[in-house]
């Protein structure tokens, strides 16, 4: 497990210290709805350990965080009616929190979404937003 040098975030997320909008957790991940979403429904998925980037994911981890990113993006379909997903991960260079994150978007023709211009698009409030995450999770069992 890399440590982490300073306050991370994404591990106060995944051990419950910070509030956010799970859709997904089990011993080894959490994914939460992104609070600066560009569009509704776009997820994080990170592992509870502190790993920086992808190439130091340990070996034991790789098949579980594919495994979930699949299952986020069938989700996306699923749960929320887009018609296909955005899944991208930065290591290092833009990765805007230094801890792994897997961002899985909901994606439909015509969203306005080109190449990497990510125009953000904020939830109403707090209820639109657990109202997301809700249906991301009833398509995830």
């Amino acid at each position: 497990m890399t440590t982490a040098a300073a306050p991370c975030t994404f591990c106060d997320v995944a051990a419950g210290r910070l509030a956010a909008q799970v859709v997904l957790a089990d011993d080894d991940f959490v994914a939460f709805l992104d609070r600066r979403p560009v569009f509704k429904g776009h997820t994080l998925l990170v592992p509870r350990e502190h790993h920086v980037t992808l190439p130091d994911l340990p070996a034991r981890l790789r098949d579980g965080f594919l495994a979930h990113a699949q299952r986020l993006a069938t989700a996306m379909v699923t749960g929320l009616g887009a018609q296909g997903s955005f899944v991208a991960n930065n290591n290092t260079v833009s990765q805007s929190v230094a801890h792994l994150h897997l961002h899985v978007v909901p994606r439909t023709k015509g969203d306005g979404l080109k190449g990497f211009f990510w125009p953000r698009h904020a939830y109403a409030d707090d209820a639109e937003a657990a109202s997301y995450a809700e249906r991301l999770r009833a398509a995830l069992q």
